[in-house]
């Protein structure tokens, strides 16, 4: 399994952080917000942990919207464990 993970920059608005989660995570707002708040005080969070193909997937398309919308927003994945 592979943890996606979100990195925080000076640029990305908190409310595009919270929209990429519900979108591309199918998060809720309460947990969306909580994990944009992680990835804003601690640096990083983890949006989700899921198969390898999937959270490639999810990880290109966070990174992928991101970029269309001119923001410089990066999520990566990471072996779980």
């Amino acid at each position: 399994m592979f943890k996606v993970v979100m990195f925080n920059d000076d640029y990305t608005p908190m409310d595009f952080v919270v929209e990429v989660l519900e979108g591309i995570f199918n998060h809720n707002r309460e947990l969306s917000t909580k994990i944009m708040l992680t990835v804003h005080t601690e640096g990083r969070a983890v949006c989700g942990v899921y198969t390898r193909d999937v959270a490639e997937t999810k990880a290109m398309q966070v990174n992928q919207y991101a970029r269309e919308c001119q923001h410089p927003l990066l999520c990566e994945i990471e072996k779980d464990g």
